[in-house]
């Protein structure tokens, strides 16, 4: 590329600076000039007066245009930093650097599907004349979506390394700032260095993440401006990403976002901006043994103590982040043991301190420990002996943050879809507690509060939205309440009949009693297990899933599985 044509961009992008640089420099020399004069002066006059008087003029005119320069310089820069730069919005941000971006496409682990579906945008963005030959345009937008921790960001800096195109990476929320109209001025900036990157170098990545930020639907203000300059940040990146504009940039945009494309304005998802959507999910269960044996080759561990297929079992629901974390803060666990690897010991360890919370200082008195300790074998008995899903990872009556004690149970695959016997099942594990407590002590105790509520919870679901309550009414009529009771979204004691709203709360009541009556005829039956179970739970406090299968197997049970 010719110096001239660099010459040109450069001069595009930093026209202001040369500009006053150049202003600064007229103005320097004509100070001097100026001041030169001032000092011949005084050396030619003869009369004393006269010398100290004309000397005085050129100095006072110099340093009143020196208190000027500083006054103004110091007002300029605080003014374009307040009403430009974001003003206190901008203090601690850091914007990343396309040499700052070093992710090889081989440390993307998992994901293949996602990762075949990026490969061809990386190809077409290396090969742009094999497109061309045929007519044919490189796209303009990729949007990655799914949940948070999945790798949509790590995704997309190993596109920009594979590429090696310039990356310019900003964060959506960085975009918007106190002053009306900030967010559009900083996407022109934005795409006007984009374009410029591109010139350059043959293309340019620009990479939005929480995109949603500056991408929600365009709504009417409601009459202080915030709506409005909110809706101009969006209407300014539909023109960048594709506008009237006469020449054809290779400027490719990576949005990253945790919300669902439909909560975004339609007009951003249409082709021809955000041509490509691609969602990255949670990890399967192959890819999370490659997750965990990725993490774990970057710390000191002990291959013979840790099976990874183990692992990723009890990892199921796990994003990429969660195994990295796992990882790092089973690090932590083995050096604060005083360990030169890790072991089997601290990743569980390090899956318990994330999943349950920390350890609190509680001290229980025998009754209250007997208490908890039946409480946590109910649930324990009823979700290895009914749930069709799920197996029982811990067992547990230390106190953590979520609670006095804890029964870990999920299944070892994810499920995407449940029935209703899955549901049945979540609301007898949870009031096994309830049922347990009542059977040994002949009451019942406030710990039993969110297992009524997430009990309560499943029922209603099941009755209200998914029609499945025994009286045989049909309909999701939470959702038509919301949809059409109100014009702004919010539910009307009015929608629905009376009538109808007793069936189905008396649906509700139905399938809370009669999971409590399975319930307590089980563990009626089991009483030997319970009490085995609870003992076990007091003396050790935690049982993890070995030693649960240890004692179930001892009593000649077997957990219920799913045909």
């Amino acid at each position: 590329m010719s110096d001239l044509r660099k010459l040109k961009v450069y001069f595009r992008l930093h026209w202001i600076k040369i500009l006053l640089i150049t202003l600064a420099s007229i103005l320097g020399i004509f100070t001097v000039i100026v001041l030169s004069a001032g000092v011949t002066a005084m050396l030619n006059l003869e009369s004393f007066y006269k010398q100290l008087q004309f000397s005085s003029i050129p100095l006072q005119f110099f340093f009143s245009i020196v208190t000027a320069i500083i006054f103004a310089s110091i007002y300029t820069i605080f003014h374009y930093w307040f009403f430009f730069g974001g003003g206190m919005t901008k203090l601690g941000q850091k914007k990343v650097k396309s040499e700052e971006v070093n992710i090889r496409w081989k440390e993307v682990i998992g994901m293949d599907e996602v990762k075949r579906e990026a490969w061809e945008v990386v190809q077409l963005l290396k090969d742009r004349s094999s497109l061309q030959r045929v007519g044919g345009r490189v796209i303009k937008g990729l949007l990655l979506s799914g949940p948070p921790g999945c790798g949509k960001t790590y995704l997309a800096k190993a596109i920009a390394t594979e590429v090696g195109l310039p990356f310019l990476s900003v964060v959506g929320s960085e975009i918007e700032g106190i002053i009306v109209g900030l967010g559009a001025a900083k996407l022109r900036a934005l795409f006007k260095e984009a374009r410029a990157m591109a010139e350059l170098h043959g293309g340019c990545i620009v990479f939005i993440d929480e995109v949603d930020s500056i991408a929600r639907p365009r709504r009417g203000d409601m009459g202080f401006g915030g709506q409005m300059s909110a809706n101009a940040a969006v209407n300014q990146l539909l023109t960048e990403m594709d506008g009237l504009r006469k020449i054809e940039n290779n400027v490719v945009v990576i949005g990253a976002t945790n919300v669902d494309e439909r909560e975004l304005d339609p007009a951003l998802m249409r082709a021809g901006r955000f041509d490509r959507k691609i969602y990255i999910g949670l990890p399967s269960l192959k890819d999370r043994e490659n997750l965990f044996r990725f993490y774990l080759s970057k710390i000191k561990y002990d291959p013979e103590s840790i099976d990874v297929a183990v692992v990723a079992r009890k990892a199921v629901y796990k994003s990429p982040a969660d195994i990295s974390n796992i990882a790092r803060e089973a690090s932590i666990i083995a050096v604060r043991n005083k360990k030169e690897k890790v072991t089997m010991k601290e990743i569980n360890e390090a899956m318990d301190r994330i999943d349950l919370g920390l350890k609190k200082p509680i001290e229980f008195s025998e009754k209250e420990k007997e208490q908890v300790a039946y409480h946590e074998a109910g649930h324990a008995i009823v979700a290895y002996l009914l749930h069709p899903t799920d197996d029982v990872f811990k067992a547990s009556i230390i106190p953590r943050s979520i609670g006095l004690g804890v029964v870990s149970h999920h299944s070892r695959q994810e499920s995407h879809i449940h029935n209703r016997e899955y549901y049945l099942a979540n609301i007898k594990v949870t009031l096994g507690s309830y049922v347990a407590e009542k059977l040994k002590f002949n009451t019942t105790t406030s710990g039993v509060d969110e297992d009524m509520h997430q009990a309560m919870w499943w029922a209603y679901n099941m009755v209200w939205r998914w029609g499945m309550g025994p009286s045989g009414l049909k309909g999701n009529f939470k959702a038509l309440e919301a949809s059409f009771g109100n014009p702004l979204g919010f539910s009307t004691p009015n929608f629905l009949s009376e009538k109808t709203k007793e069936k189905l709360d008396e649906d509700v009541q139905k399938i809370i009693q009669q999971c409590l009556q399975e319930v307590e005829g089980l563990l009626t039956k089991e009483a030997q297990l319970l009490e085995r179970f609870a003992q076990e739970l007091k003396n050790r406090q935690e049982l993890d899933y070995d030693e649960i299968e240890a004692i179930f197997k001892e009593c000649g049970k077997e957990r219920l599985r799913q045909p």
